[in-house]
């Protein structure tokens, strides 16, 4: 009978933490305009694809057979690869197709400073891209994919970490933590608290998942629709084990002061940690090394392993690796996180040293 006890207590206080914030106006008007900005910047993005309708593109005689049928195209046929060259600098068109016997699809895609977007998702098969002029721009919805994923992860992991950190403190301010824990192990109301938050934290992106489809299906987007939804989906599961990594964290961190004032001094770092990747991604979207880094690091991978994704830059088992490092970090903090919190938690007064909260029980 123990197990189906603690998952009942479990979810008594999952109950309890999402029922207090959907009472919260603050969480629900926040959440409303989070919803209003995603579906704004999601039809700002598509229309600033559709302006690739009727793409002037050039084409060798021997690669026609890979553009042919793609509608909006507006096609050049030119002799070689110079003259392609020729007409992609001069801005007569905005990219060429020609074949390349060392590419593994057979052609390759020239662009000035970036490649029409629009072309690149009608086509069968992704090609490698060479950029004539590389630094003279950047691809504008891959700017608009690295803000969304940045900004969603950054906003929901800080919002919902900052609200488990104070419901913590406010339980051990009020002692009515003590309460709590005379009814469920402390481990549970830890679990409990956690899997509040993720719910609530996961019904957001799942929201946002949606206003992207709709967003996306209203400016007939549907190739950009389908390049998409695979990043999505993966950012979504990357989401679920790296918010569930943080939130344990940031209870931990909380459980080891006793005033709301003090929680900073214990949530800086963890704030930081997901502070960094939205900056990263913001400003280095298009750096093949630093996306792989990023990709790697537990604490990034939600936002690098995505954007790769929507990229094509990461082969098919990078995410499977990425995820099984995130899930193994994400085990390890939650059993450290446990340790903490159940060593710090009926502590009040001053601030709990980190190797105290460690230290084994006695």
């Amino acid at each position: 009978m123990t197990a189906p006890r603690t998952a009942q207590s479990i979810w008594l206080v999952a109950e309890r933490e999402v029922g207090s914030k959907l009472r919260s106006k603050a969480f629900v008007i926040s959440t409303a305009i989070l919803l209003i900005g995603a579906l704004a910047l999601v039809i700002w993005g598509g229309f600033t694809a559709s302006s690739d309708s009727d793409t002037p593109v050039a084409v060798t005689s021997d690669a026609q057979q890979y553009v042919a049928g793609i509608p909006d195209l507006e096609l050049t046929e030119v002799a070689d690869r110079s003259e392609a060259e020729a007409l992609v600098s001069d801005g007569s068109v905005d990219a060429a197709v020609i074949d390349d016997a060392a590419s593994p699809t057979g052609f390759a895609v020239l662009a000035e400073d970036s490649p029409p977007t629009q072309l690149l998702l009608s086509l069968a098969q992704v090609p490698p891209v060479e950029l004539l002029n590389p630094d003279a721009g950047s691809d504008a919805l891959g700017y608009v994919a690295a803000i969304g994923f940045g900004v969603v992860f950054l906003l929901a992991a800080s919002l919902f970490g900052g609200t488990i950190a104070q419901s913590v403190v406010e339980e051990k301010q009020t002692r009515v933590v003590e309460v709590l824990i005379s009814a469920i192990p402390v481990r549970t109301l830890l679990a409990g608290k956690v899997v509040g938050n993720t719910i609530l934290a996961m019904g957001q992106i799942l929201v946002l998942a949606a206003i992207a489809i709709v967003g996306l299906s209203i400016t007939g987007q549907t190739e950009l629709l389908e390049g998409l939804g695979v990043p999505i989906a993966w950012f979504a599961v990357f989401f679920l084990f790296g918010f569930v990594l943080l939130a344990s964290l940031f209870a931990a961190a909380a459980s080891m002061v006793s005033r709301q004032e003090d929680i900073g001094s214990t949530t800086t770092p963890l704030t930081m940690l997901i502070m960094a990747p939205y900056f990263l991604v913001i400003f280095f979207f298009d750096n093949p090394v630093v996306l792989g880094v990023m990709s790697y690091v537990p604490f990034s991978a939600p936002v690098g392993m995505p954007m790769r994704i929507f990229l094509g830059t990461a082969e098919w088992w990078e995410p499977l690796l990425s995820l099984a490092i995130l899930i193994a970090t994400c085990v390890a903090a939650i059993l450290i996180g446990a340790r903490i919190y159940q060593n710090s938690l009926l502590r009040m007064g001053g601030r709990v040293k980190l190797s105290d909260a460690l230290a084994s029980q006695r």
